[in-house]
This record gives structure tokens, C-alpha cells and sequence, in this order.
């Protein structure tokens, strides 16, 4: 196991240089820079700039270099003194940006992730045991719709409800007295009552896509000759279907943590927009619209490395839940 955890993790190093080369020349791919945005701004203003302003402040942040020079700059900033670079937009240290908005992210991505793992696993085992039954089949209509509906729609849809309905506003974690005060008994209760919404919306497809892989899956086990001859030495049902079948359907289950955490990060880009969530979403958004590079292109590094990090812990999960994985390192 230490063998290839060790593996695992020399594996990361070169990953994510290439996924910050790649995600550095993503950043560069659109004409122009931050400038040009502000001069095409100001333009459509009908205000003046000034071409002296502008070549001081690319000499300032150095967008007259290569971008090989640049990048290098950018890295080498990252790794040794980390620090991530200044944004133009906001004209403050990115790092101060995502100290304030990442953990927020993932916090929200997370809780949703459990939420989404104890909605899935009940219910797919249940579709699974009670094929073509009547819950099987609401289960598989609700999975279907909620893998079809995107996930600003129902974020949309419940705004909608509760203004209508009940008269409160959904958007934001915090309601506007307890937005600036300090952590009270008070204000965690207020971020429970916020805080569902979010998680709803984003765990919808995630938690009906978990249900639709681990239902077949454990279908597939179940059919299988070992389960057909336990069954008929007179296994009790409950015992075969903990110790063998669901053990082995997990795996997919498990393997999915390397997806499902970034797609969750990713994903809360529009919803964050819609629900007014204090997270990198409408940060990356604005940020790619401005073309603040060094901004943007933090916030895709930080996503790429949280679907290594995920990789790497569903990794490990399926070595300590299949003994065939630690097997096949031996």
C-alpha cells in the first residue's frame, strides 16, 4: 500500500506542471490582454486613453514579455514564494481573492459531495434489489430528469417558489444582518438556512448520476454466477448482498470522487451567478470576460489540481476497499 500511495503521488508531480502549462496557455489563447479590454471599455465610453498610461502599465505587469516568460514568471511565483500574481481587475493579490472566496467553494462542494453520496447510495441499492418495482421506476424517472435539468434551471425554478410562495429570497449564504458580523450561534443557524438551497441544486445530477451508475452496476453483480450458487447454498439475502455484490459495485461508486469534486467546483460557475454565492465562480467568470489572466488562470489551477487531489483520494479508497487493486501493485 505505501509502494503505491508513494506511485500515486510521483505521478502527481509532472501532472500538474502540464495542467499549469495547459491551463496558462488556455488563459493566453484570446486576442489581445487585460489592456485591450480596458481600452475597448473606455472606447465604447467615448473616453480617451492614454498610450503612455497604457505602456507603463504593461511594462508594470509585464505583458510586453513572451508568454513562455511569463508563464515561467507566473509558476516560479506560485511555487517558491506562493504567491499567485496581481489582478488587474481587482488590483489586489490574487491569493487575497481566492484566501476569501476558495474555501467558501469548497466547503459548498464538499458538504455537497456527502450530501450526494447519502441521498445516491440508499436509493441505488434499493433500485437495484427491487428491479421494475414501482419505486425503481420513480427512482429512474427522477434520475433521468434531474440528469436532464440543468442545474441553473432548478436554482431558477426554487428562487421562483420561494419568492412567490413563501415570500423569502434564496440568494446569498448569509442573510443581509448577519452578512459582516462576527460567528455566532445565530449566524451558523442563518448559513443552515441558506445553505440547502445550493447544495439541492448542485448535488441534483451528481446525486442522479451516482444512482443510475451504481443501480446498474450492482445489477450486473448480481447476476453473476458466484451469487447464483450463494444463493442457492442458502446465504441469507442480506449477507450476500453487503459481503460480495455491493462490494464489488462500489468501485465505479468510489472512482467517481475524482470527477465529481471539480465537476461540483466547475459546475457552481452559473449557479454561483444565479444564487449570488460568495465563491470563484463569478470570480472566474468576471475574470475571463476582463481577460485577468493571472486571476483565471489561478482559479482553473486550482480546479485542476483539486481533480488530481480527487483522483488521488478515489485512488486510495478503491486500493483500501478492493483487495485486487493492492494485488495488482505486488
Amino acid at each position: 500500500m505505501a509502494r503505491y500511495l508513494v506511485r500515486r503521488l510521483a505521478y502527481m508531480v509532472p501532472t500538474l506542471i502540464l495542467i499549469s502549462i495547459v491551463s496558462f496557455v488556455i488563459i493566453q489563447l484570446p486576442p489581445g490582454d487585460y489592456l485591450s479590454t480596458v481600452v475597448a471599455r473606455l472606447s465604447a465610453q467615448g473616453q480617451s486613453v492614454d498610450q503612455a498610461q497604457l505602456e507603463a502599465l504593461r511594462d508594470r505587469y509585464g505583458l510586453g514579455d513572451p508568454a513562455v516568460v511569463q508563464y515561467f514568471k507566473w509558476i516560479s511565483n506560485i511555487v517558491l514564494h506562493w504567491d499567485f500574481g496581481q489582478s488587474f481587475e481587482w488590483n489586489r493579490p490574487v491569493a487575497e481573492l481566492l484566501a476569501r472566496r476558495l474555501p467558501v467553494t469548497i466547503a459548498l462542494s464538499v458538504i455537497t459531495l456527502f450530501v450526494t453520496w447519502i441521498i445516491a447510495f440508499p436509493v441505488g441499492v434499493y433500485s437495484a434489489v427491487r428491479q421494475y418495482s414501482a419505486g425503481d421506476y420513480v427512482v429512474t424517472t427522477l434520475a433521468f430528469l434531474g440528469l436532464a435539468t440543468p442545474n441553473f434551471l432548478i436554482a431558477l425554478v426554487l428562487l421562483y417558489l420561494g419568492q412567490q410562495a413563501f415570500g423569502v429570497t434564496l440568494t446569498g449564504l448569509f442573510s443581509p444582518e448577519f452578512a459582516d458580523s462576527g460567528w455566532n450561534l445565530g449566524k451558523i443557524l442563518d448559513l443552515a438556512a441558506h445553505l440547502w438551497v445550493p447544495v439541492v441544486v448542485l448535488g441534483t445530477a451528481g446525486t442522479a448520476g451516482l444512482i443510475r451508475i451504481l443501480r446498474a452496476n450492482l445489477l450486473d453483480e448480481l447476476r453473476k454466477p458466484y451469487v447464483v450458487a450463494a444463493r442457492a447454498r442458502g446465504v441469507p439475502e442480506r449477507t450476500l448482498l453487503l459481503r460480495y455484490p455491493l462490494r464489488v459495485a462500489l468501485n465505479p461508486f468510489i472512482s467517481t470522487i475524482g470527477w465529481v469534486l471539480p465537476a461540483l467546483v466547475s459546475s457552481e460557475v452559473i449557479v454561483s451567478q444565479v444564487l449570488s454565492l460568495p465563491t470563484t465562480g463569478p470570480l472566474l467568470l468576471g475574470a475571463l470576460r476582463s481577460q485577468d489572466m493571472y486571476l483565471a488562470g489561478a482559479i482553473v489551477l486550482m480546479v485542476s489540481v483539486l481533480t488530481v487531489i480527487g483522483t488521488l483520494v478515489s485512488d486510495i479508497a478503491l486500493a483500501w476497499l478492493d483487495p485486487r487493486v493492492r494485488m495488482g501493485q505486488r
